[in-house]
């Protein structure tokens, strides 16, 4: 079975964000990984939803764990194109998931800022991956929300 890389798995979460970003969505995407396989995609859908907590990572747990059909998502990866926000990492942290990697860093609302122990103790931390593309697309769509 072929493996696929961190930067492969990122630009499958960055096509999600680009779906969010085409919906007037704030363009974060996510999928979750089990087994070298994607399991679960999604966007940004609080516009949509009306709702605060649909957030990509939120909306690709609830899939994960679907799929899997229970709520420890121990064996799986998180790729996620912007830091996960203090809400999302405490879920994440919850679901118990391996490994979170994220492209963009949040200076203002990511968890790392605020508190690192939210994720769980035995979940692997990785940033940077495709940085720029994830920051760009990021920054596109609040500049043009500015005009």
């Amino acid at each position: 079975m072929e493996q696929f890389s961190d930067e492969y798995f990122m630009n499958e979460a960055l096509k999600e964000a680009q779906k969010a970003y085409e919906a007037d969505e704030v363009p974060v995407g996510a999928v979750i990984v089990y087994d070298n396989k994607i399991i679960a995609r999604a966007h940004n859908l609080t516009e949509r939803l009306n709702d605060v907590t649909a957030h990509a990572e939120m909306q690709a747990i609830t899939s994960a764990a679907n799929y899997i059909g229970g709520k420890y998502l121990n064996e799986c990866v998180l790729y996620v194109t912007l830091e996960p926000c203090p809400m999302c990492a405490g879920a994440l942290g919850w679901s118990q998931i391996s490994k979170v990697v994220y492209g963009a860093t949040d200076d203002k609302k990511g968890f790392s800022k605020i508190d690192h122990q939210l994720l769980h103790p035995k979940t692997r931390l990785f940033n940077g991956v495709l940085q720029e593309p994830c920051s760009a697309l990021m920054k596109k769509f609040f500049k043009e929300r500015r005009k």
